[in-house]
């Protein structure tokens, strides 16, 4: 690569280094460095050795466990039933050219733009006055909506570009609308909609202030909450805190890495005929 396409990607790298490698670094660090360490040597000197009783003490004191299992339960259901709504809703407005077509697609833009301080306020009566107050299911309700809002608008684009010759042979050979969006829309679109399933569980992943409000026993506490809660009831040492942020950061970055490949087909698919 010759020109400014090679000081573009050079460019990227290093405010890439800047912003994410490097202080990931210095987390992963501290995290694993004894208290004695980091008061003598300072945040950005090497540790002797793996000191992991920091981690050990974090897990134990906000039942990490416990909200790891809540985090994946959440950002996996979202993450599904969204992209299940996201499917039929642009399946309807994409291909199905439905009256007031734009009308709708403009008010689920208006719902992507809408701040969540707006929506705390009524969401939260609502959750108390059905029940779900301090529930999994009152955050899976509320981002699997606010998740399906971005998604629908997305999809419908996508396929209102569908090839209609394909749906009119499908229906020739007797197919339905729900057997055609199955057997031929949802494979067609399946890296389009691989990629919104990462998107949706990363997002819902590391959402804070909506699980914030929704969640208040320590039994329901999603990980961001539980790191914010705890951070801010008790006094804890800076390597401590560096392992409650790694201890939250590698799911995700987990997550992340193994579908990596498949993240990648999604969004490069288009750009191939």
């Amino acid at each position: 690569m010759r020109g400014p396409g090679r000081w573009a990607v050079l460019f990227s790298l290093v405010v890439l280094a800047i912003v994410m490698v490097f202080p990931f670094a210095i987390v992963a660090i501290n995290a694993v460095k004894s208290p004695a360490e980091y008061s003598s040597d300072g945040p950005l000197s090497l540790p002797d050795g793996l000191y992991l009783q920091g981690l050990v003490d974090f897990w134990n004191r906000v039942e990490f466990g416990t909200k790891l299992w809540n985090s994946f339960l959440i950002s996996a259901s979202v993450a599904v039933l969204a992209v299940v709504l996201s499917v039929l809703n642009a399946y309807a407005l994409g291909i199905g050219r439905v009256k007031g077509r734009l009308s709708i697609l403009a008010l689920f833009l208006v719902a992507n733009t809408l701040p969540q301080e707006a929506l705390a306020y009524p969401l939260y009566y609502l959750a108390k006055a059905v029940g779900l107050y301090d529930t999994q299911l009152s955050v899976i309700i509320v981002m699997t909506v606010i998740q399906a809002a971005f998604g629908t608008y997305l999809l419908s684009a996508v396929l209102g570009q569908f090839p209609k010759e394909i749906l009119e042979a499908a229906a020739i050979d007797g197919a339905g609308r729900l057997r055609s969006l199955w057997r031929i829309v949802v494979p067609i679109s399946r890296p389009t909609l691989n990629v919104l399933l990462i998107f949706f569980f990363i997002w819902t992943w590391n959402e804070f202030f909506l699980p914030l409000i929704f969640l208040i026993s320590n039994d329901t506490q999603t990980v961001p909450v539980a790191l914010a809660v705890l951070q801010g009831e008790k006094y804890m040492d800076a390597t401590m805190s560096s392992a409650s942020a790694l201890l939250g950061l590698l799911p995700a970055v987990a997550f992340f890495l193994i579908f990596q490949r498949t993240l990648t087909r999604g969004v490069t698919v288009g750009a191939i005929k």
